[in-house]
């Protein structure tokens, strides 16, 4: 009983977080509806990440001499409640972007707060309308893999009419390896950012949350 009980109190806990806003991260996916803190660079930056369902995607093209090529794509760093701040895609090489990726990994996804709804009347380029920009390595997920079945679910939950897209159009799974994080969220020039901080950040709320679980 007391065991059922606790349960159902950090259910309310989450609950009510969500309703009032709080942020906080749950198994890596941020529950806030709410922007958190421009002074909380991981947690603005992971927000974007796991709010947006999609952004522009750059990689170089050997079609183009070498010149950036960028890309609408739709992407998802995980299902809801296991977000892992990683973004996933999937892709054909009947497109552009993936055929460039599998000659030369070298890519950056863009995302800006705007899409969300959170900037209101402000102009996209506005500093205090959030943007970030992943640098890495844009490569196929290891097939019959437990990470590919996790991109998988992480995309299909996001984007449902992927399942059903053409099968001999041989979309795969790709994802983005996170080299270096350019992120805006205020006045006064790009946060400063760690991957290991992006990948590995915690808030207050979840670790209260933790200490009713142990």
């Amino acid at each position: 009983m007391k065991i059922k009980g606790l349960v159902h109190f950090v259910y309310a806990i989450c609950l009510v977080s969500v309703l009032l806003g709080i942020q906080g991260p749950v198994h890596g996916r941020l529950l806030s509806l709410k922007k958190p803190d421009p002074e909380n660079a991981a947690a603005t930056a992971r927000w974007l990440v796991s709010q947006n369902s999609w952004g522009v995607l750059n990689t170089i093209s050997s079609e183009l001499g070498g010149a950036p090529f960028g890309n609408v794509v739709s992407f998802s760093d995980g299902e809801p409640g296991n977000g892992r701040g990683i973004p996933y895609f999937y892709l054909t090489t009947l497109d552009p972007t993936a055929r460039n990726a599998l000659k030369d990994q070298r890519a950056s996804l863009t995302i800006s707060e705007y899409p969300i709804g959170t900037c209101g009347k402000t102009d996209p380029e506005n500093p205090t309308c959030a943007k970030i920009t992943l640098t890495g390595k844009l490569k196929l997920a290891d097939k019959d893999s437990k990470e590919t079945e996790f991109a998988k679910n992480a995309l299909f939950s996001k984007h449902p009419e992927m399942k059903d897209w053409p099968k001999n159009h041989n979309f795969e799974f790709f994802k983005l390896d996170i080299e270096n994080i350019f992120l805006i969220d205020w006045f006064g020039g790009p946060k400063p950012l760690t991957v290991d901080q992006y990948l590995h950040t915690r808030t207050t709320e979840y670790a209260f949350i933790l200490g009713f679980l142990i």
